[in-house]
């Protein structure tokens, strides 16, 4: 498992690259959910979402163990950020994306210079061409969320709600494969174990949820979810358990109050965020936390939207 130490260089490694993101607050969400809510806005962040930091913190290390050439798997958001820092590095980069792929994720990766090759619809199919590329072309594979160094990297937004807000009780995240939450457990815990962390997987997408339950690894099939950041079919080897050790709740989300929560962000804050982030505003929108009266840290963990996708996410919501 990682370490708060692992999360702290990681954060030495990357502070020239990755942005410390803005905390945003909406007075009319606070008032339906009647806890204040904050959004760390890494919607803002470069690449348009969390991914850069553990992209980062691993393709900076491999390229100081020598790597001159690198690969990963991707749905779009980590695709996009390893071609950015592995082109920043002069260094190629391959990203292996689902035949589902959002258009705009792959214009992206490709205006960064990385080489795109389309692989099936699951993350188990798209992972291991990944790998086989890397030994191929004696490269290095960059793991979208079960590695250590993702997994810290990830962990630096952490490390930043903390400094950013005083007195936070509770920060929701997203989960897909749990690099991002087992990186914010790692920081926020073994800093101040007080403050509660709760994931929010959809309903459609729901292997984590299953996994704690069974208290073991449990995967799904395929799913359809609008929340494409978090269609992994089972949690990480090195992730899970750390959610098994420190996470405090899971929570659940239809697609409808996906799209309900993705609206009202667009409408009332003016911001334009993924599906997946909208999973967090959801949860607290529509109390699935049974918690009033706290101060709630919301991760708004992408932006990365195909502007012809808008206008079906406000249409199908259901008034």
């Amino acid at each position: 498992m990682i370490s708060l130490k692992d999360v702290q260089d990681a954060r030495e490694r990357i502070g020239k690259i990755a942005h410390v993101t803005p905390v945003l607050r909406s007075t009319q969400l606070t008032n339906i959910c009647g806890n204040q809510i904050f959004l760390k806005s890494e919607h803002l962040q470069k690449t348009g979402s969390f991914k850069i930091r553990g992209a980062s913190n691993k393709v900076i290390h491999s390229i100081e163990k020598g790597a001159k050439f690198v690969t990963t798997a991707s749905s779009g958001n980590h695709g996009q950020a390893v071609s950015y820092i592995a082109n920043k590095y002069g260094v190629p980069a391959t990203i292996v994306v689902p035949e589902n792929v959002s258009k705009c994720k792959v214009n992206a990766i490709q205006a960064y210079n990385g080489k795109v090759e389309i692989c099936g619809t699951t993350s188990s199919e798209r992972l291991p061409r990944a790998q086989e590329i890397a030994e191929q072309e004696k490269g290095v594979y960059i793991p979208p969320y079960d590695d250590p160094f993702v997994m810290a990297g990830q962990g630096t937004l952490g490390l930043e709600i903390l400094e950013q807000l005083e007195n936070v009780d509770v920060i929701i995240v997203p989960i897909g494969g749990g690099g991002l939450i087992s990186g914010i457990l790692t920081a926020v815990k073994e800093t101040n174990p007080k403050i509660k962390v709760i994931g929010v997987e959809p309903e459609l997408a729901n292997d984590t949820f299953l996994s704690l339950q069974n208290k073991k690894i449990t995967a799904i099939p395929a799913t359809k979810t609008i929340a494409d950041g978090l269609r992994t079919s089972q949690p990480g080897d090195l992730t899970f358990p750390v959610l098994m050790r420190y996470l405090d709740d899971i929570v659940l989300v239809s697609e409808d109050e996906i799209r309900q929560a993705f609206r009202f962000i667009m409408e009332r804050t003016k911001q334009l965020i993924e599906p997946s982030s909208a999973t967090t505003i959801a949860a607290a929108m529509f109390n699935k936390l049974n918690i009033q009266g706290k101060n709630i840290v919301s991760v708004i963990s992408g932006g990365n939207v195909d502007i012809h996708e808008v206008q079906q996410l406000i249409v199908n919501t259901v008034e």
